[in-house]
């Protein structure tokens, strides 16, 4: 059992700029893991980028730039948008690292009874860069419906990992518990896929694809995508080369639903492989769409995160794509959508709270002494969160702001104070109270104004600017 909560987002190609999906990786992981820390926990955190392939091969020579400098700058860039998301891991990886990739060959070395070689015909898609099976062939009319572009016809020598060796002990932890897919329906799903998966290519001829990490043993073959970049969430940690049993398994890894069957089947069957445990909780997020159609360069229709940040804010967008985008199910985003949810939820329900409270608790002399208050989470809040219910969570919190609002309007403590001046301070710090609680349950939301609800309620409180101004 690992004694730290080790905390996973999936690693981005770098041949891309950051997307709203990966913003929903790091912020649920980083929901998680404030959360810990709010509990007095710990925890290990990891990010990073995926460099390898032809798709960044091919990307740095369209550009004139040698490779390895091609990566170093974008991996920079995906350093920089989830230092803007206010999130915080405590590890970066880079799998073009010299360290991850001695690692990776230890890895391939001690699952080589699971490794072996064939010749190998069928339908491949460059864009998900994997094999396609007739099935899925027939199914999608020869073109992949994530990239728009049809499959090809390949035919060469690979490396392939046993998936067959592992099936039954992935179903029996799947059904056990012991790695628990979220949602529910997502877990059906990678049931029925486990029943049909073939055994998978993790290499590619070495004149196919010049740019990865050479296998043991054969300089003529290249790891594949799969045996290189999942192997991260180990490597990062310093396996094979450390122990990692304070860390592993991890606590919960957090991906998109379009790699679940990735995360779900090839890569418990490499941690079988190794010997090590299964992950407890694998979680799938949804799409965020843009009027309710996926995100695609082709239609135009993408929204840059970047634009959100640069235009609203950090905790505005933290806000949006957490409370309106579901934890588990594809949410729309419209900047109309966007807009309303600033104006009419932060900057009126939450925003004018604050400022209205501290006003009235200011002209009342009311003294807020926040350092000795005492608070327990309630039950119903700590189960979604345990959960991993983000959205409803937030939900709940903000229910209570709303209440508070009503409370406010209901009990006129303005009115109070003019025939009894204590008990108008007494019904007020209760409402402030309350609003404190309720911005400490929102710390692994909003963290910054949080802090900053924290700071106005002092023993001299201060009278803030608007939390949420209008543009």
């Amino acid at each position: 059992m690992s004694k730290t909560p080790y905390i996973t987002t999936a690693i981005p190609y770098v041949n891309g700029a950051p997307h709203v999906g990966h913003a929903l990786d790091y912020l649920l992981a980083d929901v998680y893991a404030r959360y810990k820390k709010e509990q007095g926990i710990t925890v290990r955190f990891q990010s990073g980028t995926d460099e390898h392939g032809n798709k960044i091969w091919s990307k740095a020579k369209s550009l004139g730039i040698p490779v390895e400098d091609y990566v170093r700058d974008n991996a920079e860039k995906f350093r920089e948008f989830i230092k803007k998301l206010g999130v915080e891991p405590t590890d970066f990886i880079r799998t073009s690292s010299e360290d991850h990739a001695r690692r990776v060959g230890k890895i391939w070395k001690k699952i080589e009874s699971h490794i072996y070689s064939a010749e190998y015909e069928g339908w491949y898609c460059s864009g998900c860069e994997r094999f396609i099976t007739d099935k899925e062939y027939e199914e999608t009319g020869g073109i992949c419906p994530d990239h728009q572009a049809p499959y090809e016809r390949l035919s060469e020598k690979n490396y392939y990992l046993k998936i067959s060796d592992f099936k039954e002990r992935i179903k029996t932890a799947i059904e056990s518990g012991e790695m628990t897919i979220l949602p529910e329906s997502r877990k059906k799903q990678v049931l029925n896929l486990l029943e049909t998966s073939p055994d998978v290519s993790i290499s590619r001829p070495k004149k196919n694809l010049s740019w990865g990490i050479p296998v043991p043993g054969d300089d003529s073959q290249v790891m594949y995508v799969w045996i290189d970049a999942l192997a991260n969430y180990l490597t990062v940690l310093g396996y094979p080369e450390t122990d990692i049993s304070d860390f592993w398994p991890a606590e919960v890894q957090f991906v998109g639903k379009d790699i679940l069957r990735f995360h779900a089947i090839i890569w418990p069957s490499i941690l079988l492989a190794l010997g090590l445990p299964l992950p407890k909780v694998i979680l799938s997020h949804g799409f965020v769409l843009a009027n309710g159609q996926k995100m695609s360069k082709s239609i135009g229709n993408v929204i840059d995160p970047l634009d959100i940040l640069e235009k609203y804010g950090l905790d505005p967008f933290r806000y949006y794509f957490l409370r309106h985008v579901d934890t588990f199910a594809d949410s729309d985003f419209t900047w109309e959508k966007f807009d309303a949810a600033y104006a009419n939820e932060l900057a009126n329900d939450l925003g004018n709270l604050v400022q209205r409270l501290a006003v009235l608790d200011k002209k009342n002399n009311v003294s807020i002494k926040t350092e000795v208050s005492c608070f327990t989470a309630p039950k119903n809040y700590t189960s979604l969160m345990d959960n991993f219910k983000y959205s409803a969570a937030f939900d709940y919190v903000w229910d209570e702001i709303q209440q508070l609002n009503k409370d406010i309007n209901d009990q006129q403590p303005w009115v109070v104070a003019k025939e009894n001046p204590e008990k108008a301070q007494e019904i007020l710090t209760g409402l402030t109270m309350r609003l404190l609680d309720c911005s400490k349950l929102l710390v692994p939301f909003l963290p910054d104004t949080c802090k900053a609800i924290q700071g106005v309620f002092q023993e001299t409180i201060t009278i803030p600017a608007p939390l949420f101004p209008k543009n």
